[in-house]
């Protein structure tokens, strides 16, 4: 064993390697340095580094040679830098044994969700680094998530998405007929594991059967130097029953369950991850007619309560429009106060209003607050003409007269 040689030296986080962070939130842990024997240290620094990049080449020829252009971009959302043992000028002596140096970072309020890609990624770290004299730097570096919160509890995504699209099928030159395709599906945004219930309508007019399929898609998008590559990748899909000629078929909420997939990545200047619903009709001797509705996925799911109501009122508002008439879900009707009162009666033996209390009583345990009936009259109605008008013998006279 060398003379002042470093045992063991490692980064550790406060919430363990499965941990996720967000911005805004402080990013705690601590560096764990064991020396063999008396150790010479100059200076112990922790620095956290986190941004997006993006890289691919791109060939093309130039008369009879071979050119790729090389197409980079990246953006920097965390610096921090933190000094454990600053450096002095002087070199600090740590004795044999384990040490242990805490740290803590406060995240910028806003950041872009891990994400990693063919052509680009969004990527956070953190590393220590420990300076001695006369030897090389010895590092340590950690790798960390963050998952931006994506909240589908908003207007635009709780919006009814729609289309309609038509082809003409075509062989040799000569119509077979007229294909149409419309959907429709309740809401824009999604979070991971909930069903997206898919109504569309396919009216085949051509001479020859058709297949129907559905598909959610996701689209990665990778910029650099005013230039796009795009990556898309299918990650969930169905498929529905041939439609015969003349023959029209109706999805009434065919399920379309969402996998375990990162959320959209819609702020970033260097790569954006965007998800949709494609549609799609497989027509014979004719290219697809393709319809494509946009999604959001998300990472905070539907409220039960406040943004309930308005996607029920929107999910029954395109299912009217649709003439299925009944929902496939009816929100329960919440219990007769009767029954209630007259539970809880049975169980305690008391009445379910408690007695006034003095104002000496403590309040403890649960007890009901008690609203007066509000009795006050209604203000009149507003007239122009005075109902009440003053008599003409009490009218006051001018100074004239």
């Amino acid at each position: 064993m060398r003379l002042g040689g470093v045992r063991s030296f490692a980064l550790e986080l406060a919430r363990g390697p499965g941990g996720a962070y967000r911005g805004g939130e402080r990013l705690s842990g601590r560096v764990l340095l064991e020396a063999a024997a008396p150790l010479r240290v100059r200076a112990l620094e922790v620095a956290a580094r986190g941004g997006a990049a993006t890289h691919w080449l791109e060939g093309r020829s130039v008369g009879v040679n071979a050119v790729s252009c090389d197409f980079a971009a990246a953006e920097t959302y965390l610096r921090r830098r933190q000094l454990l043992l600053r450096d002095t000028g002087e070199t600090t002596t740590l004795p044999p044994g384990r040490h242990e140096f805490p740290f803590s970072f406060q995240l910028p309020p806003t950041l872009v969700t891990s994400f990693e890609g063919k052509h680009g990624s969004v990527r956070y770290c953190i590393k220590a680094t420990l300076h001695r004299p006369w030897v090389p730097a010895r590092r340590a570096r950690k790798v960390f998530t963050v998952i931006e919160p994506v909240d589908i509890n908003t207007p635009a995504l709780l919006a009814p998405q729609a289309g309609a699209r038509e082809k003409v099928a075509r062989s040799w030159y000569s119509n077979r007929g007229l294909v149409s395709l419309s959907a429709k599906i309740d809401r824009k945004g999604y979070t991971p594991g909930e069903v997206i219930p898919v109504f569309a309508e396919i009216d085949n007019g051509s001479t020859r059967a058709v297949l129907p399929r559905a598909a959610v898609v996701q689209t990665q998008t990778f910029m650099a130097r005013g230039a796009r590559k795009q990556k898309r990748a299918v990650v969930a899909s169905f498929s529905g029953e041939p439609v015969g000629p003349g023959r029209r078929a109706l999805w009434q909420g065919r399920a379309l369950r969402i996998p375990p997939v990162g959320p959209s990545i819609l702020h970033c200047r260097v790569l954006h991850v965007d998800y949709s619903l494609k549609v799609c009709v497989d027509i014979p001797g004719t290219s697809k007619l393709l319809l494509e509705l946009p999604l959001v996925i998300g990472t905070i799911p539907l409220h039960p309560f406040g943004s309930r109501s308005s996607s029920v009122g929107s999910h029954t508002s395109f299912l009217l429009d649709w003439g299925l008439g009944a929902l496939p879900e009816q929100p329960e009707a919440p219990p007769e106060y009767s029954e209630v009162v007259a539970d809880e009666v049975a169980a305690g033996g008391r009445s379910p209003l408690p007695l006034p209390q003095a104002p000496d009583v403590s309040l403890e345990g649960p007890f009901l607050a008690y609203i007066r009936e509000f009795r006050y009259r209604p203000p009149p109605l507003y007239s122009e003409e005075d109902p009440n008008p003053p008599p003409r013998a009490t009218r006051p006279r001018c100074m004239t007269c």
